[in-house]
Formats: C-alpha cells, structure tokens, sequence
C-alpha cells in the first residue's frame, strides 16, 4: 500500500494524527527532501528505508514503490503541506493505477494556511475579499495563458504566489499591470511554522526590494491584498441584528 501525506507546513506537530501514524508503521518513506521538515522522519520505526525524492525522478520514485509492494511493504510518500497543490501526486497515482497498486491520499496543512497564522491574518474579510487565488509566477515551468498574474490580479481577490520568491520584479510587475495599485498591502513568509520562519510585511511595488533586504530567495510565499489592511465589515455572522438557523436577531 502507498500512503500519499500531507507533511504540513513544516513544524514537525503540524502534521495530521493520521499522516503520523502512517509514518510510525511504515516500511519506507518517500520524502520531498527540498521542503519537508526531516524533524519529522525522527517517528519512523527501527530499519525504515528514507529516500530522499529531491534526489530522485519520477521513475526512481516509482521504481521504489514496486520494490517495496513486491516485498508487502508499505511505503509513505511525504509530501510539503498539502499534496494537491502543487504536489506533483497525479502523475505518481496515474501510474500507480496502471500498475495495480492500491494507495490512499492522507489530506495536509497548506503552508498558506501557516502562513495567514504567522501574519495573524484572515484571507475571507466580508467587504474586502471574499475569494482566494492560489497561483504561481510563470517561470522555468508556463503556466496556462489564461492564469498569468495579470489576469488574477485584476479581480483584486485575495493573492496568494507560490513558488515565485525568485520571481518578484516580475511578480511586481504583472500584478501592476493587471490593476494592483503598487502602494497595495502585500506580504513575504518565509518558511511559515519552520523554527526560522520570517514575516515580511511591505506593498506590491516593494516586493523584490523587501526580499533583498531581508535575504529571502526561496521557500516562501507572497500574500496580496485588502486582508492585510486594517479596514473591514462586521461578520453578519455574530451580528446581533441578524437572525441565522440557530438564534434569533436580538435587536
């Protein structure tokens, strides 16, 4: 059997309860060795196998996974965060399928997630932005024509770039020319929940600069939008004036 887990956004007890026991009855660990904390390769039993997958393609990472269901082992293939985003997870169950073997997909903590927790912010804020875009900078890798920047950008929904860090006079750039006011609040987390996580806060126009500064180059993501303001409507939510199915408007 493969376990396909969500590793979290790197503090080792951020992983899911199911995603640990998974790793602590194993056999063989399959891990994105660039991004997943290797604190968490500590609850794997005596005599577990790790290979370290950002040492490895996707037919050697295959190759593995036939070793060890030949052998009835299980295997655990740890991924950063969440594997649905930006996972790289359908080419491996694709072919998984086509070769018969069974496996399962154990959900993770997004590193978006850890990092709205380190801005303390909240990305839905009624009368800001009630929409999040999760996207990436076309670079070494296209992104499909209709989901450059520029085209997200002027929507002026919540922002959230991945896998762009080196990107960000590019980053400014499009998301400027796509409507975004330079002086827009934005945001840099680096390795968010990591024990050396950053917190950089500055605009869109600012963004490469504010990197440089802070001699951030990769692993973290960029934040755009209203939420990172002070400004905000009153969740109707826990509004006294506003009946829901559970309680009756007060006033």
């Amino acid at each position: 059997m493969i376990h396909f887990v969500g590793a979290g956004p790197g503090a080792e007890d951020l992983i899911t309860l199911r995603g640990a026991e998974y790793l602590k009855k194993c056999d063989c660990v399959i891990y994105a060795g660039s991004l997943v904390n290797p604190g968490l390769l500590k609850m794997t039993k005596e005599g577990c196998d790790i290979y370290n997958s950002a040492e490895m393609t996707l037919e050697e990472v295959i190759a593995v996974m036939k070793e060890k269901e030949s052998e009835g082992k299980d295997t655990v293939r740890l991924h950063t965060g969440d594997a649905s985003l930006y996972g790289a997870i359908r080419e491996q169950m694709d072919i998984l399928d086509a070769e018969g073997i069974a496996y399962d997909d154990t959900p993770g903590v997004s590193s978006f997630s850890g990092a709205a927790a380190a801005l303390m912010a909240e990305y839905t804020l009624p009368g800001v932005s009630q929409s999040v875009v999760i996207t990436r900078m076309a670079g070494r890798t296209p992104v499909p024509e209709k989901e450059n920047l520029a085209s997200f950008a002027a929507h002026g929904s919540t922002m959230v770039i991945f896998l762009s860090t080196g990107l960000l006079e590019d980053v400014s750039r499009e998301l400027i020319s796509g409507g975004r006011d330079p002086e827009d609040p934005a945001a840099i987390v680096y390795k968010a929940t990591w024990p050396d996580e950053k917190v950089v806060r500055c605009t869109v126009g600012t963004l490469a600069e504010a990197a440089r500064e802070n001699n951030i180059t990769k692993t973290a993501l960029i934040l755009v939008g209203g939420f990172l303001g002070s400004s905000y409507d009153r969740s109707k939510l826990y509004d006294p004036e506003f009946t829901t199915e559970f309680r009756e408007a007060t006033r």
